[in-house]
């Protein structure tokens, strides 16, 4: 049973759960907007760079950063929203740039696929790039086939990424340094075609499906144990709310690539009860 928090919205992607309020980006608006669990909202940041996409995370002392994707930038947001670069992705082999996770350590790693799907492109496997606290950036992984959604699991030894094409949930143990190391399936989603993800304590990740219009919760292996379904794409999906046992689905109609920045509206964010809490990050 699922509730609806907010309509209304050109193109949701990016749920994270930051000061007692879900935040996500709105592509086709061009904003970063937080909304309440009495569904007031209000726009914390709007750009004036191409938001298809758009993703951001907090560091460790609390600085919001936002990925540029089409600039291949990474950039920091001061107090009064003013944005500077924080990192350059250009020497990085990757056309744009998808998703971002900040872990407990401050590394940030961003994903991207080496081609342009809104110019219909032929598929390129797209890598994992890590961005350290001195703001350098190298590539740390790569042979996805579409990156999408990544997730740290609470003791930073773990990421887990989403690879729609591939329909799995990839899984790289992480260095001291940030290093990722031994590439593996962490999830084999059979028909499912995984987008934002989210972890819980019990060690199981939440993935939204946008084909298949559901989230689903899957278990290490690829056993399912919920599933969500939806009238609409699911895009991603966050555990927040005061106890993080409620899960947060950002999605919307989706028309296919050619329509998705076609201004109509009907991103929305639903909420329902999940059987553990959030855990790790974002």
């Amino acid at each position: 049973m699922t509730k609806v928090l907010m309509e209304g919205i050109a193109f949701g992607e990016s749920p994270r759960w930051h000061d007692d309020r879900l935040w996500f980006a709105d592509w086709g608006a061009r904003e970063i907007i937080s909304v309440g669990l009495d569904g007031f909202a209000r726009v914390e940041l709007r750009v004036d760079f191409p938001a298809f996409p758009m993703c951001f995370d907090w560091l460790p002392s609390g600085e919001l950063v936002v990925v540029a994707s089409r600039d291949r930038r990474l950039l920091r947001v001061d107090g009064t929203g003013a944005l500077s670069e924080y990192a350059d992705l250009g020497g990085l082999p990757a056309k744009g740039w998808n998703e971002i996770v900040i872990d407990g350590r401050g590394n940030a790693y961003v994903n991207g696929a080496n081609f342009d799907p809104m110019a219909g492109e032929a598929p390129q496997p797209g890598i994992i790039a890590l961005l350290a606290s001195d703001g350098t950036a190298r590539q740390v992984a790569d042979g996805l086939l579409f990156p999408n959604g990544m997730a740290v699991t609470p003791d930073n030894r773990t990421l887990i990424a989403a690879d729609s094409y591939g329909r799995c949930l990839r899984g790289y143990d992480i260095a001291t340094d940030g290093t990722l190391s031994g590439a593996r399936i962490w999830a084999d989603l059979g028909d499912g075609v995984p987008d934002g993800i989210c972890l819980d304590e019990d060690g199981a990740a939440w993935y939204a499906d946008v084909p298949n219009k559901r989230c689903v919760r899957v278990r290490e292996g690829g056993e399912t144990l919920d599933t969500i379904t939806l009238d609409h794409g699911a895009f991603a999906c966050m555990l927040g709310g005061p106890d993080r046992r409620t899960l947060f689905i950002v999605g919307q109609e989706w028309r296919g690539m050619e329509n998705a920045d076609d201004g109509s509206r009907t991103g929305r964010v639903v909420s329902a009860q999940a059987p553990a809490p959030g855990a790790g990050w974002p």
